[in-house]
């Protein structure tokens, strides 16, 4: 893969971190990338921390709620599924007054007051988000 095209994104408040990243890759062509962000995401905003554990072999995910509008980075990529669709795979800590929690911002992050999002285009083939039966969720494939 080569590096293509590179966009930064300005989300306002209340705008979806990943339906806003997702939808500006299909509307734009974007197939592979890296992503970085950095900004606020506002109070409800939801993040998972982990599997449950002991989990029985099952992975049951554990979600976060913030409590109030957090400072954000992150980073992550971004790969079609078998259809084409971009899907975002991203993780990062949000904080507030001295205290962070770090997850995977797989939906649920809403921005707040502004929310930045670098986006670095990959050009080429050789990865694709797949089902996962254990899991139930697209993981990523290489090859």
């Amino acid at each position: 893969m080569a590096v293509g095209r590179i966009f930064v994104l300005k989300l306002e408040t209340g705008e979806s971190l990943h339906e806003t990243v997702e939808e500006f890759a299909r509307d734009n062509g974007i197939r592979n990338a890296t992503l970085a962000a950095v900004g606020g995401v506002d109070k409800g905003s939801v993040m998972t921390v982990g599997p449950e554990y002991p989990n029985d072999g099952r992975i049951v995910p554990m979600l976060h709620v913030l409590d109030a509008p957090c400072e954000l980075t992150a980073t992550g990529t971004l790969f079609s599924d078998e259809d084409g669709n971009p899907i975002m795979h991203m993780h990062g800590s949000a904080g507030r007054e001295g205290k962070s929690v770090t997850g995977c911002l797989r939906s649920g992050m809403v921005a707040w007051l502004v929310l930045e999002v670098t986006v670095t285009e990959f050009i080429g083939d050789g990865a694709t988000r797949k089902k996962d039966p254990r899991s139930g969720m697209k993981i990523l494939q290489i090859g």
